[in-house]
């Protein structure tokens, strides 16, 4: 019935694309009439369109940028705030009448790129690949995929049909006014191969493009640039190796997510203006949107310097985790047998399921176990007998027959007290955690002790909580390394012995990114390889609110109608499908299903050997590294010549999958390994007439010789053949891995090959399909093809997509808050680099501060006999290194806003005399630094104590108290904590700084440079700045230009992704951006107090 309404009434896409066919026709129309001008003309169009912009928005621009400069001058707070209220009134209108002049402009710019498209017909340029002519025109339904992008929505497009052509168009529109727009790539090559294949039309039409690379990752430059063409036309492309900052300010810039997220992070450690690189968030394409907006989203990008005084115990903790594994295994088997047997006699087949349940809970992957999973009704069974020990709550008694349990859906593992008592007395007091609270209080109640040894016996009892908490951590982190992580399937080993993450979604390996919490140290000690040194968080933030920064987000890809809900609810973006030029040739076919690998992989390789025969390219997908390379030694010893490629052959990518069309080609490709690279099929493997495909005939319309495509491709395949090895447990990678056939209507075919011991199909799959075959009558052997199994697999796909999107939207909850207070101090240090002077805020920090002193020791209402003045005057000489002002008979008649008046004047007289000694320009430079200093060195303290928080908050569910409204509550109170912290250590190292003779950033020479980040600002005294004639500056950092605050590169030892991780290097060089999006000072404050963020947080800004 649904194919009969779809017939009649179009699919929901076709409907959208008639509804904007007049545009379409409109950007035809105009494209024509601009074939008649000369290519100086059409280039003069991108003038004539800034032109219109400039005189729409120019007189506010004009007022913008003097009030731009006036804010960067001393003020008093009333003007500060009035000008800040203007700046943001006059960015709000120009934003509007801008966008208003791009949807004016839109159908004259499309038509404008598609002209330039047409010229450059013919022509050759340099590529990544080597030179390439160019031969592409946008068809219609890419001219619709266009205007689905200006709009701020996802364009899903199949393979195939140009996503790289159709950006273009929006590209160019909304770099018009200059602010710079962004191609997001997965990695590195496609962001140069796009910007290179694509850089020469935005050329032509006289803009400028850029490149952003990971030089760590690339041994090339770390940024490229294609100029403005000096002298009208161009008559040839050429790149440039560039600055990251020449790039950013190019007209359009590609570049992958990590360095943008990283380059964000880098520029708000920046401590000069001229150091930062990025301009403002403003049009963001994003590629591959399924994977970088949902796949990754949750992904920390983090800047990490080492720990100064790490330790971890990985490997010295390493056999006793390997006894417990020991232990655990052969009880498991014990466990395997009696369950089996118990199971097959009949006698008490309920126990047996107690048993086999335990054995889930203690080796799911125990071999022998998923044989016994596979017979008839024994998960049933299983899930019986979970269900109610959890209906009772014993699941307890399950789990503590074991040495320790693991949970295989949930990535969690707890040590029984049966692994305890396995262990010596010695490592059995590791897992005592005293109460160390009641332990401190009982050693100060002591009156036995002196001070010193009451210290003494503090520090004592402080550091063996600290070493039993950190084996405790290296010891579970140690059994999830052996039990839940599996090498070539999470991560793999590289030549140089250094364990690589391999991407889920990609298979691609990750060099640089580092699994968080000490996992990754935990897999080196598993691998035997170096231990590397512990890191801490210096910057970090999600790659999902690092999209959600940009003021218009936009994305494509080939499947995300089946996320459309996710990416709605999380970025506001709607998924417009788009159809595709010519019809959708692929046949693909019901799954096959098998009862074990063994026989799956069997069926494979003779699948792939009969098309193989057929002289027809065949491109395999797989999961996990170790299945490639199992298919790889099985097609070896059958004589089948194929290419590999995953996480070990990444390298390789580019070369493969050009090849992967040629005839009698086999290509195994872990998961989507190769995405983003279109496979050309040879004209030999397409045996339909050329003409037929030129049609519009589709799958089930009848071919000149009476059947139907689909029968035709059944019985006689032609085209690029895709087989699965597994489902993916989302449906659109599996939809990904189909697409790779049948582009721009080719002939193809699909086939999935799947088995019961299928990750998938054993976790979520259930004993339904297993009952299913059952009932179709499927012996072990036999393989079962039917929709009845097909649709329960899908049924699966949902539930874990589900699962997964809740954990997500759960993880952005608690997320949020951080990014909210990650806003407050970014635009707070950005109001700090951006003035010329911060006298006003630092006499604006001393009135508060002092006003809070007061406040708190001086309560109003209180009588001046219970005033605590030592307590005052000690707060206030510690602060200030002054002596308290007011003295003797002074403090018995005096008014509290009178003390507060005296003791700003005397802190306000002591700061005017530092001024006057040390020089104004030379104290402006060391204030401003300083303040950017304990920012900086505030916000990494608070960073982890909110790791500590998040990690502790879980525990009050227990209570049946609500952790995420528990953590806000916390979190808010730390925030507010770390304003009044941030505020009185800047006064304090204000006051302290001892400056003689010529003043200089450590580590900087004239020229700017400067050491390794972690050498910044070491001295408590002098923060950043050496004294004295006979003071040395430190050693000139090799390499590149580095500016006060950053790391040394060599070339540039940027990096440190993470992927639920953390990063690895020490911080390394980098060169700014402009923050990202400013918060409206008429916006709720992000800390959460209710107030707008002018009267809160905002105040300074």
């Amino acid at each position: 019935m649904l194919k009969v309404i779809k017939s009649i009434l179009g699919s929901q896409a076709d409907r959208e694309y008639k509804k904007i066919s007049p545009v379409v026709a409109e950007i035809n129309a105009l494209a024509a009439d601009y074939a008649q001008l000369s290519d100086e003309e059409l280039q003069h169009k991108t003038t004539e369109f800034r032109a219109l912009l400039t005189e729409r928005t120019g007189p506010r621009a004009e007022e913008l940028a003097a009030v731009e400069t006036q804010l960067r001058g001393d003020l008093d707070g009333v003007e500060r705030e009035r000008l800040n209220d203007r700046y943001e009134e006059l960015e709000s209108g120009i934003l509007e009448a801008e966008a208003a002049v791009l949807d004016e402009l839109m159908t004259r710019a499309f038509a404008v790129v598609k002209e330039a498209c047409r010229r450059l017909v013919g022509h050759r340029w340099e590529v990544v690949a080597g030179p390439e002519e160019w031969a592409m025109i946008p068809f219609d339904v890419q001219l619709f995929g266009a205007t689905v992008l200006h709009s701020g929505k996802i364009a899903e497009m199949a393979t195939g049909e140009g996503k790289t052509l159709v950006a273009t168009m929006p590209l160019y529109l909304n770099a018009l006014p200059g602010r710079g727009v962004h191609l997001i790539t997965h990695n590195n090559f496609l962001a140069k191969r796009d910007a290179m294949w694509m850089g020469a039309i935005y050329n032509f039409l006289g803009m400028s493009v850029g490149v952003i690379q990971d030089a760590r990752q690339t041994g090339g430059a770390e940024a490229y640039v294609m100029p403005v063409p000096e002298d009208g036309v161009p008559t040839e492309f050429t790149w440039r190796e560039a600055r990251r900052r020449v790039a950013y300010d190019a007209d359009v810039v590609y570049a992958t997510k990590d360095q943008v997220g990283f380059d964000y992070l880098y520029d708000n450690m920046a401590t000069r203006r001229e150091d930062i690189n990025q301009r403002e968030y403003n049009f963001a394409i994003v590629d591959e949107a399924d994977s970088n907006l949902i796949d990754d989203a949750r992904t920390p990008l983090i800047i990490s310097g080492p720990v100064p005084e790490a330790t971890n115990r990985y490997n010295e903790f390493k056999p006793l985790v390997e006894k417990l594994l020991r232990a655990q295994t052969s009880l498991v088997n014990k466990i395997v047998s009696e369950g089996e047997r118990l199971w097959s006699e009949g006698e008490d087949q309920y126990a047996g399921g107690i048993e086999l349940l335990k054995a889930t809970r203690g080796a799911p992957k125990n071999k022998r176990l998923l044989k016994i999973l596979q017979e008839e009704g024994v998960k049933r069974l299983i899930g019986r007998v979970e269900a109610d020990y959890m209906r009772d709550k014993r699941m307890s008694d399950i789990d503590e027959a074991l040495y320790f349990a693991v949970d295989e859906k949930a990535h969690t593992m707890d040590l029984m007290d049966k692994g305890r008592d396995l262990l010596s007395p010695d490592e059995q007091a590791l897992f005592i955690l005293p109460d160390l609270s009641e332990e401190i209080d009982g050693i100060r109640k002591d009156e036995s002790l002196d001070e010193e040894e009451r210290k003494e016996r503090e520090e004592v009892a402080y550091r063996d909580h600290s070493q039993r908490t950190e084996a405790v951590h290296n010891i579970n982190q140690l059994m999830k390394a052996y039990s839940l992580f599996e090498k070539d399937v999470q991560y793999i080993l590289s030549e140089d012995r250094k364990v690589v993450i391999i991407d889920e979604s990609t298979g691609r390996p990750q060099p640089g990114r580092r699994f968080a919490d000490g996992l990754h140290q935990a897999l080196e000690a598993k691998e035997g390889v170096k231990v590397e040194q512990e890191t801490q968080t210096v910057a970090t933030i999600t790659l999902q609110n690092l999209f959600r920064m940009y003021r218009k987000l936009a994305g494509m890809t080939g499947t995300a109608e089946t996320e459309a809900s996710e990416l709605f609810e999380i970025y506001k973006l709607e998924v417009q499908v788009v159809p595709t030029n010519r019809p959708v040739r692929r046949a693909d076919m019901e799954d096959q299903i098998f009862r074990t690998k063994r026989e799956k992989y069997t069926a494979v390789i003779d699948e792939v050997a009969r098309l193989h025969e057929l002289d027809l390219p065949v491109l395999v997908g797989t999961v996990t590294v170790e299945v490639s390379e199992l298919l790889d030694r099985m097609l070896t010893s059958k004589g089948i010549k194929h290419q590999l490629l995953n996480a070990r052959y990444h390298e390789k990518e580019a070369e493969i999958i050009t090849q992967a069309g040629q005839p009698g080609a086999v290509t195994i490709a872990t998961n989507m390994a190769g995405r983003g690279t279109d496979i050309k099929l040879a004209p030999s493997v397409v045996t339909i007439e050329r003409d037929i495909l030129d049609s519009d005939i589709t799958l089930d319309d009848n071919m000149p010789d009476g059947r139907s495509m689909r029968q035709r491709l059944d019985e006689d395949p032609s085209g690029l053949q895709v087989i699965g090895t597994e489902r993916h447990e989302a449906r659109r990678i599996d939809r990904q891995l189909r697409g790779r056939s049948g582009r721009q209507g080719d002939p193809g075919g699909s086939r999935f090959f799947l088995s019961l011991e299928d990750d998938l199909m054993r976790l979520f799959g259930s004993e339904r399909i297993a009952s299913v075959m059952d009932r179709l009558g499927a012996e072990e052997g036999e393989v079962i093809e039917h929709r009845m199994v097909t649709r329960s697999i899908e049924r699966a796909q949902k539930k874990v997509e589900a699962r997964n999107f809740e954990m997500r939207k759960h993880l952005l909850e608690y997320d949020d808050v951080m990014n909210q207070q990650r806003q407050v101090i970014y635009n707070r240090r950005r109001d700090v680099l951006e003035r010329d002077s911060v006298r006003d805020r630092v006499l604006e920090i001393i009135e508060e501060t002092i006003e809070g002193m007061v406040a708190s020791r001086i309560p109003e209402g209180a009588h001046p006999e219970d005033w605590l003045w030592d307590d005052l005057a000690e707060d206030f000489s510690s602060t200030f290194f002054a002596s308290f002002p007011v003295e003797g008979e002074e403090r018995d008649h005096i008014a509290q806003d009178v003390i507060c008046q005296q003791l700003v004047e005397s802190v306000k007289t002591a700061y005017d005399q530092r001024v006057e000694q040390i020089g104004g320009e030379t104290f402006r430079q060391v204030e401003k630094a300083i303040l950017l200093h304990t920012v900086d060195t505030c916000w990494q303290e608070h960073l982890y104590e909110m790791d500590e928080l998040k990690e502790g908050v879980g525990f009050v569910g227990v209570g049946g108290k609500n952790p995420l409204i528990e953590y806000k509550k916390g979190a808010f109170d730390m925030f507010e904590s770390l304003i009044a912290r941030i505020d009185q250590e800047t006064l304090r190292n204000l006051f302290q700084l001892r400056v003689d003779g010529e003043t200089r950033p450590v580590g900087a020479e004239a020229d700017g440079r400067v050491g390794r980040y972690s050498s910044i600002h070491r001295e408590s005294t002098n923060l950043g700045f050496v004294g004295g004639t006979g003071g040395r500056p430190a050693p000139r950092a090799s390499g590149d230009d580095l500016l006060l605050g950053k790391p040394a590169r060599a070339p540039r030892e940027r990096g440190l992704v993470a992927g639920g991780s953390e990063g690895t290097d020490g911080p390394a060089p980098k060169e700014p951006v402009r923050v990202g999006p400013k918060i409206g000072r008429n916006a709720p404050c992000p800390c959460g107090s209710g107030k707008k963020y002018k009267r809160c947080h905002g105040r300074d800004a």
